[in-house]
């Protein structure tokens, strides 16, 4: 091959191939450099910070497995994380309950539907701030609108926020309220579900309930499962809306008598009040070992109830 046709076949540098590979990584690099900087950075950093003691006002020094030791000793991280798993057994059954019951019944309903779709979706997007200070009026023991509805059947409402028997309670009555994310979810679930299958079965005589758990529970349980894990990990960071009521009442974390006390509370506290970043930053570990592992059984578990169909 001479020079000259060596020249002509050459491919030239600025080619349109690389054209479209500069401009995919000009247009992607902005999320992976901020991924990078703000998300893997701190993570691994995370991981060092939990092996050292810092007080974030001087250099941190390393103490090898010393948090994690002080950790097992420590009663309160014990009880965090049992109040947290308490917390997680009832209120995500009962927020997927209530979400799914939404769901079908805007899935049936003919006439605004849309409105409907919009009330019952609004408290999902009610800031958890707002929404505390919004529940600690409803729940209030004397002149809360819910313990004078309980009241027109005689029944005496508790103490919901100052009762330590029953603060942790009141808190999983106003987790049931914010269920517009998964009631969404569920309902898009419900919009794949071919109509004929729920007109076959009637016509072979189902009734309601058997079409309910022959025909939708079936054919949503991928959604059901999607929604269960989503629900478990929110569950389990728990933070915001405890930490507002408990310290609006009593000034205090977890209060009263620590039955509020969530694991992410008790991290923040050793965090930002004691200055044990160190010690925190190793309780954060913990949680998401322990989240691995709820995910994981829960994605074992599936296996025997999640169907995907053919």
């Amino acid at each position: 091959m001479s020079v000259a046709t060596q020249a002509v076949t050459k491919k030239p540098f600025w080619s349109s191939s690389r054209r479209e590979a500069l401009t995919f990584y000009m247009v992607t690099s902005p999320w992976v450099i901020g991924f990078v900087l703000f998300t893997v950075v701190p993570i691994a950093y995370s991981v060092y910070i939990s092996f050292t003691d810092w007080n974030m006002l001087s250099s941190p020094e390393w103490v090898g497995l010393k948090n994690f030791r002080d950790m097992y000793h420590d009663p309160d991280v014990a009880h965090s994380l049992w109040i947290t798993t308490k917390y997680s057994l009832v209120s995500v059954p009962l927020r997927l309950a209530i979400a799914l019951f939404f769901a079908i019944l805007l899935n049936e309903a003919t006439k605004f539907v849309g409105v409907f779709r919009t009330i019952f979706y609004l408290p999902g997007v009610v800031a958890s701030v707002a929404a505390a200070v919004l529940w600690q009026w409803i729940l209030n023991p004397r002149f809360g609108p819910f313990n004078a509805f309980l009241a027109l059947f005689g029944i005496q409402g508790p103490n919901w926020f100052t009762d330590p028997d029953w603060a942790l309670w009141g808190l999983v009555l106003m987790s049931a309220w914010s269920v517009g994310g998964e009631m969404l979810i569920f309902l898009a679930g419900l919009k794949g579900i071919p109509r004929m299958m729920y007109e076959a079965a009637e016509i072979d005589g189902a009734g309601r309930w058997q079409r309910f758990l022959r025909i939708t529970l079936p054919l949503l349980s991928p959604t059901i499962f999607f929604n269960l894990v989503m629900t478990v990990i929110g569950s389990f960071q728990t933070f915001d809306s405890a930490f507002v009521i408990s310290t609006a009442r009593a000034g205090a974390i977890g209060s009263p008598l620590k039955s509020t006390l969530f694991y992410m509370m008790y991290l923040y506290e050793n965090a930002f009040k004691f200055l044990k970043m160190g010690y925190a930053s190793a309780m954060a570990w913990i949680l998401f070992v322990v989240i691995v592992v709820v995910t994981y059984l829960i994605n074992r578990s599936a296996q025997k109830w999640v169907f995907y169909g053919d």
